[in-house]
């Protein structure tokens, strides 16, 4: 791993000063990181005359605060990575292009618009209520636990009302103004967890001037509902740029004016997805990650560091409180929630039950297949449940998570199957487009009118995605209408209906207001979304992930369930009892015991167990070092080879004894996009002896990449605290 390199400067510069060097032909974007104890001129190990003078210094930004530079250099030695490809991963891709004199004029308009928006403010909108602004003002002031001065939102997230707590709330509340944290907010979905999020926002920005609050979310999809709740609550005190996205789907501009506003302390709240993590917050005071377990916390590509995990070290960073939340909590989270006395780290905060006094978990169905007419997709028992909900005005979500009309297009003649040319999977047969194509490396192809090998016309979908489950149940709710005559309306939400801008925001604006019946969808829709009017949700085939080879997957199963089940019944207005119904040919396995009775810790008790039993997380550390070559041979003989030589070092050989290497095995997609894959799992009772050791073992793993066995070898990772295996 690449170190610092070393510029001349006229003046001293502070560390985490921007500024531009020049590299090679190029002038790129850097950071200072650290002064030296004496001059160049001085120094044994540096030649002067070699050195090159920096470009430009960006002193009109603030430097980067130490405990930014700490919190990267962390996640820089602990998965494994250079600290300058973490660091300018984490600064916004525009930044790097700016001169200095860009970046004064961008600063510059930005100052204006600020000063603007302050006189604005500083005067009372003629149209804005005085039940909004006194709503305002009560949250931005310190209350007294349990009275009706929270201001919330309902179905129309620009109607503002008042709202006492619950008793559950003002406990959790309670606890987390008593106590340093980290706090794990384990609360049933639909108990009100953001509004614990909004209240502790506000009770820490109205104790401080300055004070800045993150707030994780795992996907892009759940940014938008979040974003316009946080301003409706607390733009009309603190300004328009109070409050800014960071993620992905921003554009560099967006992301370059996020950054500058929370770098500079304008913004006040930053919401984001697993990069916000990374964001400049000089004075930040409250990290909240909610949906904690989810898995898309953990990046799978270039440095592969959890924002989950991150999040509480940067808490100890920056001196900061940290609030998890989860319905599902990830079993490591659980672990370390137990009572401190057995060894737990993080204060557990309770809201078992949901806001609303009609307001009650769903009723957990489970409908044995076995027993059900051969080949049916939708069980009669659920679609007439479906028809009546219909028949009611009421929303019902069917749930699969798999895209695409077929995961697989076959002939029957001569087993012909829709493989892709360059990775070892199928490639999915997309209806609508009529299409077939690889969902790995994105390799796309027209249906073929005959099989491809012996020419049969009679090549047919085998399985099915949310594309022909929508088609199947419009076929099966066609005779059934809506109270007011007219045809039901059944919408689906996957990554194929939402690749355009603006898509995902309009399909459940449609959704909200009730103009679709059915919803369906994978994971996208199994998370994090209000839905008001849904009171039924179905789960059409999840047994796929009772008896996978990954020992995470029944956790993973468990968590989606329980939270495709919470998007159900949230309306405590609601007369229906809401329903979650489970399709499984396995109805008496114990994961569907515990989901029925909404039982997670039962469940996380018994995984634990397991677990400990077998020697995995969190009663181990692991990490994967991953290799790609252009053969599967020279992918494992690099990997094996690194792992042979280390007996013969003095440096890490010692390390044996508490460290558990394995033979290396191709990946469970050994092939994408022609290149082959491999990994050799790395495991040890103690993360200090893993981490010394994959330290020490960077230079082996480096050398070992130019032996001749090795030819062919791409490039190689490690992926520390791996979720996939």
């Amino acid at each position: 791993m690449a170190g610092a390199l070393t510029y001349l400067s006229d003046s001293a510069l502070p560390p985490g000063t921007l500024v531009r060097v020049p590299l090679g032909q190029r002038e790129l974007l850097g950071v200072v990181w650290d002064q030296l104890l004496q001059s160049a001129e001085a120094r044994t190990d540096l030649d002067p005359a070699k050195l090159r003078p920096i470009a430009a210094a960006l002193t009109a930004l603030p430097p980067l605060s130490p405990s930014w530079r700490a919190l990267i250099s962390f996640a820089a030695g602990y998965y494994q990575r250079s600290a300058g490809e973490v660091a300018l991963a984490a600064l916004p891709p525009q930044l790097r292009d700016l001169s200095t004199v860009q970046l004064a004029r961008k600063l510059k308009k930005k100052a204006a618009a600020a000063a603007k928006a302050q006189a604005a403010s500083a005067s009372t909108p003629a149209n804005t209520s005085s039940t909004a602004l006194d709503a305002a003002s009560a949250l931005a002031a310190p209350q007294t636990t349990g009275k009706p001065a929270l201001a919330t939102l309902d179905s129309t997230p620009d109607t503002l009302y008042l709202i006492a707590l619950t008793a559950e709330q003002t406990k959790a509340i309670d606890q987390f103004h008593a106590h340093p944290g980290p706090f794990l907010l384990f609360g049933a979905t639909g108990s009100g967890k953001t509004e614990v999020f909004m209240r502790c926002t506000a009770d820490l920005l109205s104790s401080s001037g300055s004070a800045q609050v993150l707030v994780m979310v795992p996907e892009i999809n759940l940014t938008p509902q979040l974003e316009e709740r946080f301003k409706t609550r607390f733009c009309a005190r603190y300004g328009d740029d109070a409050v800014v996205s960071m993620h992905s789907g921003l554009t560099p501009a967006q992301r370059l004016a996020s950054w500058l506003a929370a770098h500079s302390g304008v913004a006040r709240i930053v919401l984001g997805t697993r990069m916000a993590v990374f964001a400049s917050m000089p004075h930040l005071k409250l990290i909240v990650v909610d949906e904690e377990h989810d898995p898309s916390y953990k990046s799978g590509e270039g440095a592969r560091y959890s924002a989950r995990d991150l999040a509480v070290y940067r808490g100890k960073l920056d001196g900061a409180k940290v609030l998890l939340g989860s319905a599902t909590p990830s079993l490591e989270s659980w672990h370390h929630s137990r009572p401190a006395e057995e060894g737990g780290r993080y204060l557990r905060l309770e809201m078992p039950s949901r806001v609303g006094a009609n307001a009650v978990l769903p009723l957990v169905r489970r409908v044995d297949m076995n027993h059900q007419p051969k080949g049916c997709v939708i069980s009669p028992p659920l679609l007439d449940a479906i028809g009546q909900r219909i028949a009611r005005g009421e929303q019902s979500m069917v749930f699969l998570n798999r895209r695409g009309y077929a995961p697989v297009l076959s002939c029957s003649d001569c087993d012909w199957k829709s493989t892709c040319p360059h990775c070892s999977a199928f490639r999915v047969f997309h209806k609508i487009d009529r299409s077939l194509r690889c969902h790995h490396c994105g390799f796309a192809e027209r249906v073929p009118r005959a099989c491809p090998d012996c020419g049969s016309l009679d090549i047919a979908p085998v399985g099915r995605g949310t594309e022909r489950l929508e088609e199947q149940l419009a076929l099966l709710l066609s005779g059934i209408t809506r109270p007011d005559g007219s045809a039901v309306r059944i919408a689906r939400i996957d990554a194929d209906t939402t690749k355009l801008k603006g898509s995902l925001e309009s399909q459940l604006a449609q959704v909200h207001s009730g103009e679709v019946d059915v919803l369906v969808g994978t994971q996208m829709i199994a998370k994090g979304h209000d839905f008001r009017r849904i009171t039924l949700v179905a789960a059409i085939n999840p047994d796929g992930a009772l008896f996978s080879s990954d020992f995470r997957s029944p956790e993973r199963l468990f968590g989606l369930l329980m939270q495709a089940a919470g998007r159900a019944g949230r309306d405590a207005g609601n007369s229906s009892r809401s329903e979650m119904w489970v399709q499984t040919f396995h109805p008496t396995h114990p994961l569907y015991d515990a989901l029925k009775q909404h039982d997670y810790p039962a469940f996380a008790k018994s995984q634990l167990v397991e677990r400990e039993q077998a020697g995995m997380p969190p009663f181990s550390f692991q990490a994967l070092v991953r290799a790609d070559a252009r053969t599967q041979e020279a992918a494992q003989a690099f990997l094996n080879t690194a792992s042979s030589t280390i007996g013969l070092s003095s440096e890490l050989a010692p390390w044996l004894t508490h460290v558990t290497l394995y033979p290396a095995v191709p990946m469970s997609i050994q092939r994408v996009a022609n290149v082959e894959r491999a990994q050799m799992l790395v495991e040890s009772p103690s993360r200090t002896a893993l981490q010394r050791f994959l330290s020490a073992w960077q230079a082996t793993l480096q050398a070992t990449r130019a032996q001749p066995q090795c030819k062919g070898l791409l490039r190689w990772a490690v992926d520390v605290d791996p979720l996939l295996i």
